[in-house]
């Protein structure tokens, strides 16, 4: 019986597996990539403002208005057109300027459909430069 005894206890050690070497490496490995990392950050690009100032533009672009009155009457720089006419001066404007830049104001109590309308036709052209505004009601 003592025989039997002694055997299973040093199956028991056999069976225990040391691991210390192993968290040394781990530990190692562990430090050796904290300290690799912030290195590894430093290699972005940045474009920092200069205290230069910006190159003067040529001239500034012309903005063209285009206003969808409460009445639904739409105007391009001032004078009244219908959506074909102002499709077709718009036409125009972008062979000559092909970075046609426009404003739509829209009175506060505009058929949303007018809006559309002129929006669609600008979709249509392919003018992204398209800013919104409101009009001050009228007092």
């Amino acid at each position: 019986m003592s025989l039997k005894k002694t055997s299973s206890s040093q199956h028991s050690t056999l069976n225990e597996l040391n691991i210390t070497p192993l968290l040394d490496l781990v530990f190692v490995l562990l430090v050796i990539f904290i300290i690799t990392t912030p290195q590894l950050m430093n290699n972005l690009e940045m474009t920092l403002p200069s205290s230069k100032p910006p190159p003067p533009s040529k001239e500034k672009p012309k903005i063209n208005d285009i206003v969808v009155d409460a009445n639904g009457q739409t105007t391009l720089n001032g004078e009244i057109v219908t959506i074909p006419v102002l499709k077709e001066q718009l036409k125009q404007l972008k062979s000559a300027d092909p970075e046609l830049s426009v404003v739509v104001k829209g009175a506060d109590e505009v058929n949303y459909q007018n809006m559309v309308n002129v929006l669609d036709v600008l979709q249509q052209l392919d003018i992204t430069k398209v800013g919104l505004a409101t009009q001050e009601p009228a007092q």
